[in-house]
């Protein structure tokens, strides 16, 4: 008889019959609700044949080897640029860490969060594509989603300001703001020249975009805030934080004097929205960086 284990031991299946990876777990699994299966998958712990697949849709054949993982077994992305936080048939949910780009600027081989992303379901199937949501800067860690098919990308995009519930933002700024809590409004406008973004506090026909930060922490250099956007305008917080004279760290093009981290020191942590297809609402949060405290 084998001896009992404190932690929870891998556990090894041989395949009975051809089926669909999530269809065969819970024919098979019965002692698992289908919620725990989807978190299993979704959490990078099963691996068809040695190769860690989240694919609801995996085609598995008789004989095939499924293993199950104890969570904190997972392997990230073997990059190490981007974790994987989310995945299903429709979309994937992604951290990206500070100084990788979302997408290409055009140089020959540059690596991306869209390409490890595009490289990870091709693994899954050769005709697999993921389509681009949105963007972070390349200087900005934090929260990125990807379609997996153009509709599924039209849907979010089309009906972003619906879809979307609550982003949230982890910064550091230099100094201390004036107000605890505050509701920053302002007008942006792009310099075509620099492609650096101006915030205005008068209405002089850029975008309008509104930001609200509460202060959790500070001292006598540094606050740390909490970020919630309510429009979601390119170099938003950089620009407005500059115009209040309490620029992110690590920010030279947007007037920061210091780099305590040897990065630019904002992360994009939480993200709330009603998924294209289903209409369940997804809610992720990735918390304040270890390094930010």
């Amino acid at each position: 008889m084998r001896r009992q284990q404190k932690n929870k031991p891998t556990t090894f299946h041989l395949v009975k019959y051809d089926s669909t990876l999530l269809e065969y777990l819970i024919a098979n699994f019965k002692d698992k609700s289908r919620t725990t299966l989807k978190s299993y998958l979704s959490h990078r712990q099963i691996a068809v044949n040695g190769k860690t697949t989240t694919a609801f849709d995996f085609p598995i054949k008789q004989n095939d080897e499924i293993r199950i993982s104890p969570v904190g077994e997972a392997k990230q992305n073997p990059n190490h640029r981007i974790k994987i936080i989310y995945e299903d048939q429709d979309l994937i949910v992604v951290e990206k860490k500070n100084g990788v780009l979302s997408i290409s600027t055009g140089k020959e081989g540059e690596i991306t969060a869209y390409s490890i992303a595009m490289e990870h379901v091709r693994r899954q199937h050769p005709e697999n594509r993921v389509f681009v949501v949105h963007r972070l800067d390349r200087d900005t860690s934090g929260l990125l989603i990807f379609a997996k098919s153009p509709f599924v990308q039209q849907q979010m995009q089309n009906r972003w300001n619906e879809n979307i519930i609550t982003r949230k933002y982890i910064a550091i700024v230099e100094g201390k703001p004036e107000k605890e809590e505050d509701r920053l409004v302002s007008w942006l406008t792009e310099n075509a020249k620099s492609l650096k973004v101006h915030a205005s506090p008068t209405d002089n026909g850029g975008k309008k975009a509104i930001t609200n930060y509460k202060i959790l922490q500070s001292n006598e250099k540094y606050s740390l805030l909490e970020i919630t956007l309510e429009t979601g305008r390119k170099n938003q917080i950089r620009a407005q934080f500059e115009l209040i004279k309490h620029p992110v760290a690590g920010d030279k093009k947007y007037g920061a004097t210091t780099n305590p981290l040897g990065r630019l020191c904002l992360h994009a942590s939480a993200l709330c929205f009603k998924h294209p297809i289903t209409n369940e609402i997804l809610n992720f949060d990735t918390g304040i960086p270890a390094s930010f405290r």
